[in-house]
């Protein structure tokens, strides 16, 4: 554990070598949509400053978040701080009722057996839950559940016989057979991030308005709709909106198209402002020539566009044509803060190191933005040997993780934001002044390398507690309303796979001391049969103490691509969606977990694969170790021209695609970026 305060570690730099170059190529008032004239009915932004809140009294709820017993957006508020206050049913064991023998699966659902989806059913979408909504006549808890086959499931939460059943489902379209053929997902790729409800009682017709994003085929074309659909009825509400957007670059002063064949809609979504707002970033960093980082808005009211939007990477030009600067987080959501403005954390762009050049290019930091998407308010980019550059070229996304607002406490020194990425860093950065690339960091810890995103709690004792999930630990901070910093309180271990890092969310009944859980959701550590874990931690256990209740809660066969799952507690119960299902667990719980068979391969694969670590880069190829054997060479240019190619790590893995000729030299015509651990280099 290494902890500073007040400035930024100094960390040995790795050697890594970029092969070749890539050849030329191309929380204002809400209402419910209504058919009313195309136009954005939310008036300009008139602060942005996030300076801490006004109140006198500290609340143990993080601003705008659902009513209790609703869980409408991801890690339940627009903060994204994870934290359910208003848990009054479960409390950690040995006295609690979240232990061993007295908690476990009430009811699991299958999902896809009526569609046929079930290959394709994939949850890479939090739950979302909608207490007392009256279905087809009946009122009730909902849990409502969105796949990667465009297949939305409205499923009974309540407890008693109806709990776990499939009240209403749509598919929303045919889904995208692998983009790009990128591993990163799925078979297919369609509702890949979490979707986000605005609760309206006085619409008694539909409860409220459920905005989702989905990735179709129209006319065989890759496309990206914008829906709005009635809770009660999954109908649309008022026509889809078509993801489209423009935007100048410079200094050629030539216009950028958004392309949905190479972006991928990942973040949650966030309702703020009286907007609807998604983030893009990339397949993979193939086509880097092509895809770019956007965050895009539309007025909730009617789906029209805003008349901005935000391009993070402008430039017209770069040495290997590698863009980039994408929003992805792992499918954590754009956050946003008491004022509205609007905070995220961007990934690599060009493998050089050397196209950091805000406002035009705003990579690996964490950025600031007005609610109109019109100002680039501030942002936070880390320098030194784990800086911008450095990072770039060893493609150690900054953006691997997200950013959480830190709710804002009397007396506070300064109001606050924590964000970490691959490099392991989580940095206290205040959110009042970012500070650019000189920093304004309060604090910066060690937290293992974070495919991630933080979680927050208020103690029993009045004092904030930031949860991070870096590496395969869970670590408690510590961060006091004076001075503003990062204390280190305690830390629990969680075995899993994949790259490093899972998420984590908290539940407790307000400040009430001993009701607080840490829940967590680990990632397969071998490919089949490919089981993810539930575990329950006590924050105030002693550092290194086992989970007070742990199980298996389902699966995730596709090794290829990080199980991002994020647990989700409401109403004394805990939801699950994994692969093909969702298992919900409370107390009295005795289902044995309901854990899908991998599917049958959706597609044949390329001519032939191979998958090894690089031990040596040249200008037009690489030498790999594959899990077995001697070292091979990989031929580079054909994947590299034609910009389907990560950046090449020495150390790092990779997923070769293309033949073989007979001198044992792999022709490579894709090279996508693999997990470190040999177990789950498995063909697609």
């Amino acid at each position: 554990m290494v902890v500073r305060t007040g400035g930024r570690l100094c960390w040995a730099v790795f050697a890594v070598i970029f092969a070749g170059c890539v050849a030329a190529g191309s929380a204002g008032a809400q209402t419910r949509p209504t058919d009313a004239a195309a136009s954005d009915p939310v008036a300009a932004d008139t602060s942005v400053s996030d300076t801490p809140l006004a109140d006198t009294a500290a609340s143990p709820v993080p601003a705008a978040s659902a009513p209790p017993g609703n869980v409408t957006t991801y890690h339940y508020d627009t903060m994204r701080t994870g934290w359910n206050p208003n848990e009054t049913v479960l409390t950690p064991g040995p006295t609690g009722n979240v232990k061993a023998g007295s908690f476990g699966v009430l009811q699991r659902v299958q999902l896809g057996v009526a569609t046929g989806d079930t290959a394709n059913d994939y949850v890479d979408a939090q739950p979302l839950v909608v207490k007392a909504l009256t279905i087809k006549g009946t009122t009730q808890d909902v849990v409502y559940v969105a796949t990667e086959a465009n297949n939305i499931y409205a499923i009974s939460a309540s407890s008693g016989p109806a709990l776990g059943k499939i009240l209403v489902q749509r598919k929303l379209g045919p889904p995208v057979p692998r983009p790009l053929h990128c591993g990163n997902n799925g078979p297919a790729v369609g509702i890949n991030s979490t979707p986000v409800i605005h609760l309206d009682p006085t619409d008694p017709t539909s409860g409220g308005t459920m905005y989702v994003m989905s990735y179709e085929l129209v006319n065989n074309a890759p496309t990206y709709k914008l829906h709005a659909l009635n809770l009660m009825t999954l109908a649309d509400k008022i026509a889809p909106a078509i993801v489209t957007a423009s935007h100048t670059l410079t200094p050629s002063n030539t216009t950028y198209s958004f392309d949905a064949s190479v972006s991928r809609q990942r973040a949650a979504l966030l309702e703020a402002n009286g907007r609807i707002y998604a983030a893009f970033a990339s397949f993979c960093d193939l086509s880097a020539n092509k895809s770019r980082g956007w965050l895009l808005g539309w007025a909730e009211s009617n789906l029209a566009p805003l008349p901005s939007n935000q391009l993070e990477n402008r430039l017209s030009s770069a040495p290997h044509f590698f863009y980039l600067s994408s929003i992805w987080m792992s499918g954590y959501g754009v956050a946003a803060g008491p004022s509205g403005a609007l905070y995220f954390v961007t990934g690599n762009s060009d493998a050089s190191g050397t196209t950091y050049s805000p406002p035009n290019n705003v990579q690996e930091s964490v950025v600031k933005l007005s609610a109109d998407l019109t100002t680039l308010v501030d942002y936070f980019t880390p320098t030194g040997p784990d800086g911008v550059g450095p990072l770039d070229v060893r493609d150690e996304d900054f953006g691997s993780g997200g950013a959480m607002v830190v709710p804002d406490l009397p007396g506070q020194a300064a109001p606050t934001l924590v964000a970490a990425g691959k490099a392991g860093h989580l940095y206290l950065v205040n959110r009042s002044s970012l500070g650019h690339n000189t920093g304004s960091v309060l604090a910066t810890v060690s937290v293992g390398a974070c495919w991630c995103g933080p979680s927050y709690f208020l103690g029993a004792d009045g004092i904030r507690r930031i949860v991070s999930s870096g590496g395969h630990t869970i670590q408690l901070w510590k961060a006091p309303a004076s001075p503003a910093t990062l204390q280190p309180d305690r830390s629990f271990g969680l075995g899993s796979g994949q790259d490093p890092g899972f998420f984590t969310t908290v539940s407790s009944n307000g400040r009430q001391a001993k009701t607080a859980i840490i829940w967590a959701i680990n990632r397969p550590t071998d490919p089949n049969p490919a089981k993810v874990t539930l575990s329950a931690f006590d924050p105030t256990a002693v550092t290194g103490s086992a989970p007070v209740f742990s199980s298996v809660a389902g699966s995730w066969p596709n090794p290829s691509a990080n199980a991002n799952l994020v647990p989700v507690v409401a109403n004394g119960k805990v939801f699950v969606a994994s692969f093909a299902s969702l298992n919900i667990f409370g107390p009295g719980g005795t289902l044995a977990p309901l854990v899908v068979a991998p599917p049958a391969p959706a597609r044949a694969a390329l001519a032939s694969q191979i998958f090894g670590k690089i031990l040596r880069i040249g200008p037009s190829q690489i030498i790999i170790q594959p899990a077995t054997g001697r070292p091979v060479t990989v031929d580079t240019s054909k994947a590299v021209a034609a910009d389907q190619s990560v950046a090449f790590v020495v150390g790092r893995a990779v997923h070769v695609f293309g033949p073989r000729d007979a001198a044992g030299i792999w022709h490579a015509q894709q090279i996508q970026r693999a997990k470190d651990s040999p177990a789950l280099w498995l063909p697609f």
